[in-house]
């Protein structure tokens, strides 16, 4: 071991000026200027610049299309809480703007937190009657298609613990209500490489998700369009599941995912017959933690599936 008084002093202090912008990023989760962070870090504006530009290259950082910089992919693998949260949706956010553009449906992101799905961001559908959400609320996994992606992409370990603890209640006449069944399910989702709620949690209600999927192949997140039934329809369905395991996999690749190789591509979207479904239920809670809420007829409405 070389003695500490014989190191050199140099790389330290790179060291320690690269340590000082993330303490000023940590500090501003939703991104901060190049100005601002010369300001905050105590560097000079060319030498900060050199910084981040070297570091945005590696992906530690990811500079947003306001020219923020945020955490990048390769640390929002590492983080959690909300600096993870802030810097996840920074990443994801124009890739969901193009997913509602193209679908005109609500639009959803969300993490696993337990039993439940947090949701972290969301946008809402232009229509007057959508299914609405809002960020900050949290759902059951089991009644939720994001929560079904999740909860497919698990580790094997991890996933037998949660499923063990889950606790069934009926929500509409197609909900699962046993665990065999659950585990088909999401059998079905890995295969699949999407999930859908086929009115599960509400009646009229219909939402499809995929998961995003980091480099390990472990589900980071996952992102879902809902609506009426009237407008997912079956028709409508190879529409969406593309839509949304292409924004998923869009993400997925912002990431750090490697990108698939024909022969690693998950099933197509189905073309005709039944949509792919489960059938699960919520365990019981609070407003915000438990049952899924009903549809909203207007535009103000913040409850959802």
């Amino acid at each position: 071991m070389i003695p500490a008084r014989e190191a050199k002093s140099a790389p330290v202090g790179v060291i320690a000026k690269i340590l000082r912008i993330f303490d000023a990023l940590k500090a501003s989760p939703s991104g901060l200027a190049l100005r601002d962070i010369s300001l905050q870090a105590g560097l000079n504006k060319s030498t900060a610049y050199r910084f981040l530009a070297h570091l945005e290259r590696e992906g530690y950082l990811f500079r947003d299309e306001a020219g923020s910089y945020v955490v990048g992919p390769k640390l929002v693998g590492l983080a959690s809480g909300p600096t993870y949260q802030a810097a996840l949706r920074k990443l994801c956010r124009p890739i969901l703007q193009k997913l509602w553009k193209i679908t005109g449906e609500t639009v959803n992101l969300g993490i696993l937190d337990g039993h439940q799905v947090y949701y972290l961001d969301v946008l809402q559908s232009p229509h007057s009657f959508r299914m609405a959400s809002r960020p900050g609320i949290w759902r059951p996994l089991y009644c939720t298609a994001m929560g079904k992606a999740l909860g497919a992409h698990l580790p094997p370990d991890e996933q037998e613990h949660l499923l063990a603890s889950l606790r069934f209640q009926r929500f509409t006449p197609h909900t699962i209500g046993h665990l065999p069944r659950l585990r088909k399910e999401l059998a079905r989702v890995r295969q699949a490489g999407y999930a859908v709620d086929n009115e599960e949690a509400i009646l009229g209600a219909r939402c499809v998700a995929a998961p995003i999927l980091l480099a390990s192949g472990k589900a980071a997140a996952a992102v879902s369009v809902s609506g009426p039934t009237t407008r997912i329809d079956r028709a409508a369905m190879p529409m969406f599941v593309s839509a949304v395991k292409e924004a998923a996999r869009a993400i997925s690749l912002r990431l750090g995912a490697e990108p698939l190789s024909p022969e690693e591509s998950p099933a197509p979207a189905p073309q005709t017959g039944r949509v792919m479904a489960a059938n699960v239920a919520p365990a019981s809670g609070g407003r915000d933690r438990g049952a899924p809420a009903r549809p909203v007829t207007h535009l103000g409405a913040r409850r959802s599936l």
